[in-house]
C-alpha cells in the first residue's frame, strides 16, 4: 500500500509593530509630563512673588559664589534676601563680608582720616585714642572754636558738626557706647548749677546729636558728668582743652559690666 507523504504545516507567528519598543516610550513620556508639570509650578510659584522680592532672589543667584558661601545654605539667608528685597545692593552677599566688625586700631584710622578729609580747620579739637576701656573719641574746647557756649549745654554749630561726623564713623559698630562730660577747674556755681550739673547736661546734650544723627539710643551705655576731677591738662586746671566731651566705644569684656 502506498503511503501518503505527510503534509507539512507552516504557522507563522503574528508580530506587532509595538514589539519593536516595548514600553520605552511610556516611561518616556511619563519622564515629559513630570518635567512639564514642574515646570508649571515653578511658574505658578513664582508669579505668586512680589517682582521686588523675585529681583532680590534673581541678584543673589547672580553674585552668589560657592567658593565665598562654603558651608553656608541659600535656605539660611533666604527669609533676610526676601525681607531686606527692595532697599539696594546691600543685600548682596559681598557687601555682607563688608560689615564685619573694625578693630581698635582700624576704627582710630577711620576717624582719623574723616577728620583729615571732612574737618581738618578743627582736626586739633578731635583727639581719638585707644585706652583700656575701648576706643575713646574726645571732643575738646579751643580759644576761637568753643563747642558750648560758656555756662550753656547747648552746643554750638561746630559741636553738632564734628559730632555728626563721629556718628558717621561709629555708626556701624556694635559697640556699646559711654559719654562723658569734663568742665575746666574755673568755678561755675549759679542758684542751681554747679559744674557737676553743667557737665552732666553737655553730656546728655552730646548724646541727643548722636541719636540724631542715627545712633541706636539702646547702644548707649552711660552718660556721665566728672565735673573737673579728670583734667585733660591737669597742669594748667583753667585750660580750654579740659572742657571736652568724651565718646567711648566700650570694650567687649566691659559691655557685659555695665548691664
Amino acid at each position: 500500500m502506498e503511503e501518503r507523504p505527510q503534509p507539512i504545516i507552516i504557522k507563522k507567528k503574528k508580530s506587532g509593530h509595538g514589539e519593536h519598543h516595548g514600553g520605552a516610550w511610556k516611561v518616556a513620556y511619563a519622564d515629559f509630563v513630570t518635567a512639564l508639570m514642574a515646570f508649571f509650578l515653578v511658574m505658578w510659584l513664582v508669579s505668586m512673588v512680589a517682582p521686588d522680592k523675585r529681583a532680590a532672589v534673581a541678584a543673589y543667584m547672580k553674585h552668589f559664589s560657592l567658593f565665598q558661601e562654603t558651608g553656608t545654605s541659600f535656605m539660611d539667608k533666604s527669609s533676610s534676601v526676601l525681607d531686606q528685597a527692595g532697599k539696594g545692593p546691600q543685600i548682596m552677599p559681598k557687601d555682607i563680608s563688608q560689615k564685619s566688625e573694625l578693630s581698635s586700631e582700624d576704627l582710630v584710622k577711620k576717624v582719623k582720616k574723616a577728620v583729615e578729609e571732612k574737618l581738618a580747620s578743627v582736626k586739633n579739637q578731635i583727639l581719638v585714642d585707644i585706652i583700656d576701656g575701648g576706643v575713646r573719641i574726645q571732643v575738646v574746647d579751643a580759644e576761637g572754636g568753643m563747642m558750648f557756649t560758656s555756662g550753656s549745654a547747648e552746643p554750638t554749630e561746630k559741636a553738632k558738626e564734628i559730632l555728626k561726623l563721629v556718628s558717621e564713623n561709629i555708626r556701624g559698630s556694635s559697640n556699646r557706647i559711654a559719654i562723658e562730660g569734663h568742665t575746666d577747674a574755673a568755678p561755675f556755681k549759679t542758684a542751681q548749677t554747679t559744674n557737676w550739673e553743667l557737665s552732666t547736661a553737655r553730656a546728655s546734650a552730646a548724646r541727643r546729636e548722636l541719636e540724631k544723627n542715627g545712633i541706636d539710643s539702646a547702644k548707649i551705655a552711660r552718660v556721665v558728668g566728672y565735673a573737673d576731677q579728670e583734667l585733660l591738662v591737669p597742669d594748667d586746671p583753667k585750660d580750654s582743652r579740659n572742657r571736652r566731651i568724651s565718646i567711648i566705644l566700650l570694650q567687649e569684656k566691659l559691655q557685659s559690666s555695665t548691664r
